[in-house]
Order: structure tokens, then C-alpha cells, then sequence
């Protein structure tokens, strides 16, 4: 027995219809925009990856990951942190990929393992790829000595995946995906089924859920950005041990769990839309200032990261844009000739920041600062 998806009530539907709402915004908006998504799908795909690999304690910056997402080697994080992120990396780009394997495509063990492993492959002491052989716990994020939930024991844990497979292929499927990928997020945190990655694979779970939705790209849906951050970690934890209990307790209230999950989608698609708009605007004035700079339209996938705050690197540009190593070289320099940009560093570990000649685009497009809303305090107050 699973934990079971629990009844909505009126003011989840209208947080649903919100979310909805929101994805019908964005996916308007980017579909015929792909010359500019390209980079910010990236950039929201290494949110998610820092945020789910923050929650386990592998901090590392969006700018790395982006870096390590274009082949390149990232200038901060360790090297214990950078196998972390590519493990998970190739994980994320697998799952995101099965958007358009078709109608055949089902869930099984194999494909569970097989993330798993992509994940865990590093840590061959943690049998990447096995289901466990023995007990597993989870610590409190109050006390590391203290055990939060233990998971079932090993030897139901077969019986118990092969369910929640099944569930994936056949159950609740009139639910909508939000709901589901939240309950595939529960159910295999829950399990526990391998000795460590957990966490992750469970995060990564409900990815793979959005993907096989393919309404828009899955890295639109994902909250993993939000839940790495300091306090939405601890109330993940919180909401985890409430609704999961100390062990494997399946009879347990779940609409908690889909409260804060509908809560932290909607926020999330808040600041989604709110990007794709800022960004859409951004290309538009780059694309106008640098035409009157004598500029070709290229160079704006240089100063478009620059715009957002993110480094820029010569060959991530130069993968953006599909150029020759020397076309790229020669860009850079005169965006920084031009005062666009701004080199910083030396040698292989040089990158590029916004120069002076980018404030009026900053000036021009402006960013609304207006609070996310809390979708159930909006509805308690109507």
C-alpha cells in the first residue's frame, strides 16, 4: 500500500487553475521564441540542479552549473561538489529528454535504477543502481544524530517499487500532473528503496513526471530551485515528517504534502513567468541597441546572461550562438572595446560581466519587485 493521493477541495483547484493559468503565459511566450529560451531553459535547469543538490549539502553556484551543462570546467566548486552536479545533471537532461519518447514509453524498475545509478555512480560503496539491503534513515535537520524517519524494511522494498511502478503507468491518471508528480515525490522519498541519493532521485522523479506531460518544457515545472532555498528547505523537511510520520505509515494524510507542493508550484510559476517576460523585453532592447551599435544580432547571446547577472564565458557563447572559436574571440573583444562587457580574471578562468553600456537596457527594462502571492492565503481571504 502507497500513500494515497488525497481528495482536492476548492481552494486547490483554484490553485491548480492558477498554475495553469501561468503555464498557458509562459508556454505563449516561448514557443516561438527559441532563439532566447534556449539559454533561459538552461539557466532554469541549473536552478533545479543547484537547488536539489543544495538541499544535501553540495552548494554550488548557477554560474558553475551552467558551465559544467556546456562542457566547460566551473571555477568554484570543488571537486567533490562537481561530481555531485554532473551525476545529477545527467539524470535531469535524461528525464527531460523522455518528453517525446511517445505513447510506448512506460515506466519501470530498470529506468529508476538506471537514474539512480547516473546519480550515484561516483559512490560505488552506495550499490548506485541496487535497491538497498539493509535499514536506512533519514536525519533531522535539527540534530544530525537523531533519526527522522526510518524507511520500511528492505525486504518489503520490491513489493513496494514494484507498486509504485505500477501506480506511475495506471494510477490516479485523471489527477492532474502537479498532483501526481507530487505523489511520485512522496511515495519514493518515502521507500527509501537505495542506501543514499534518495533525496534527489525523488526530486528527479517528479521531473521525469512533468516531462512525460510535455505540455512545456518540464524545467518550467520543476521547484527544486525553491525548495533549496534556507527556509523553504526546513519546511520541506517539516511537511516530510508531518505527512510521512517517523516510518513507513501510508494511512497518513497526504494533503499537506499536496498543499505545499501546489503552494511551491504556483510560486515557482510566479517567477517563471515573471522571467520569460523580463527576458522577452531584454532581448528586444539588446536586439534594437546593438543594431544601432553596428552590432550583429548574435552578440545579444552574450549580453543576455550579462543582462540576468550570469557570468558569460567565450565558449558557452560560442555554443549559443554556433560560431567558430576565432567568430566568438572576436566578439568578446569588441563587446568589451564597446563597454558592453567587462572581462574579469585571467586565462582559462576569464569571464564577463555587464560594462556601461548595458545600463540603459537595465533602465529600460524594468522588473516588477510586486511579492509572489500565496495562492491559499488568496483564496482564505476571497
Amino acid at each position: 500500500m502507497l500513500y494515497r493521493t488525497p481528495e482536492l477541495d476548492e481552494a486547490d483547484h483554484r490553485t491548480l487553475e492558477g498554475i495553469e493559468r501561468m503555464r498557458h503565459d509562459i508556454g505563449i511566450h516561448i514557443r516561438p521564441q527559441a532563439r532566447w529560451t534556449k539559454q533561459l531553459q538552461r539557466s532554469l535547469t541549473a536552478r533545479a540542479i543547484v537547488g536539489s543538490n543544495t538541499i544535501e549539502g553540495y552548494a554550488a553556484s548557477v554560474d558553475d552549473v551552467e558551465a559544467l551543462m556546456a562542457g566547460e570546467e566551473p571555477l568554484e566548486s570543488s571537486e567533490r561538489t562537481r561530481r555531485e552536479l554532473e551525476g545529477y545533471q545527467r539524470a535531469m537532461t535524461y528525464s527531460q529528454s523522455l518528453s517525446d519518447a511517445g505513447p510506448g514509453f512506460r515506466f519501470d524498475a530498470g529506468l529508476l535504477n538506471g537514474l539512480h545509478f547516473m546519480i550515484q555512480e561516483h559512490h560505488p560503496d552506495k550499490r548506485p543502481g541496487r535497491l538497498r539491503t539493509g535499514p536506512v534513515y533519514v536525519t533531522s535537520p535539527d540534530d544530525p544524530a537523531v533519526a527522522a524517519y526510518t524507511g520500511p524494511n528492505s525486504e518489503t522494498v520490491p513489493g513496494l517499487m514494484a507498486e509504485l511502478v505500477d501506480w506511475l503507468n495506471n494510477g490516479d491518471l485523471d489527477c492532474p500532473a502537479h498532483v501526481r508528480a507530487s505523489m511520485a515525490h512522496l511515495n519514493l522519498v518515502n521507500i527509501h528503496p537505495w542506501a543514499d541519493g534518495n533525496g534527489r532521485m525523488s526530486r528527479a522523479l517528479s521531473t521525469l513526471v512533468f516531462a512525460r506531460e510535455a505540455l512545456i518544457p518540464p524545467e518550467f515545472s520543476s521547484i527544486e530551485e525553491w525548495l533549496g532555498r534556507g527556509q523553504n528547505t526546513y519546511a520541506y523537511y517539516q511537511v516530510l515528517k508531518e505527512v510521512g510520520g517517523s516510518e513507513w505509515s501510508p494511512d497518513r494524510d497526504t494533503r499537506p504534502w499536496i498543499r505545499f507542493c501546489l503552494r511551491a508550484h504556483h510560486i515557482q510559476a510566479q517567477q517563471a513567468r515573471r522571467r520569460v517576460a523580463l527576458l522577452s523585453r531584454a532581448w528586444a532592447e539588446l536586439s534594437d541597441a546593438t543594431a544601432a551599435a553596428g552590432l550583429d544580432e548574435r552578440t545579444v547571446f552574450a549580453l543576455l546572461p550579462a543582462f540576468w547577472g550570469s557570468r558569460v564565458r567565450r565558449t558557452v557563447y560560442q555554443l549559443d550562438a554556433e560560431l567558430s572559436s576565432q567568430q566568438a574571440v572576436r566578439d568578446i573583444r569588441e563587446l568589451c572595446r564597446l563597454a558592453w562587457l567587462v572581462p574579469v580574471g585571467k586565462a582559462r578562468g576569464r569571464y564577463y560581466v555587464a560594462g556601461a553600456a548595458m545600463q540603459p537596457v537595465f533602465s529600460s527594462v524594468q522588473q516588477s519587485t510586486k511579492p509572489y502571492v500565496d495562492p491559499y492565503r488568496e483564496s482564505a481571504a476571497s
